[in-house]
């Protein structure tokens, strides 16, 4: 079975340093062509270190206007 790797490049220290991400729509059209049994992880320099997703670290967050 594949396992699915996200490339998670760093790009700031604050999410509005973040240039373009994808929106929740976009990433679950990109993944339903996948195993839904697949694993997910997040690949971080480059390949040196890697993550695991899991359902406690999704957050949902609001901006205080």
């Amino acid at each position: 079975m594949a396992r699915v790797i996200i490339a998670a490049d760093r790009e700031g220290y604050d999410i509005d340093q973040v240039r373009k991400t994808m929106t929740v729509g976009e990433l679950v059209k990109l993944l339903q062509d996948y195993d839904e049994d697949a694993p997910v992880y997040l690949s971080h320099d480059n390949g040196y270190t890697y993550g695991g997703i899991t359902e406690e670290k999704i957050k949902e967050v609001f901006d205080n206007v």
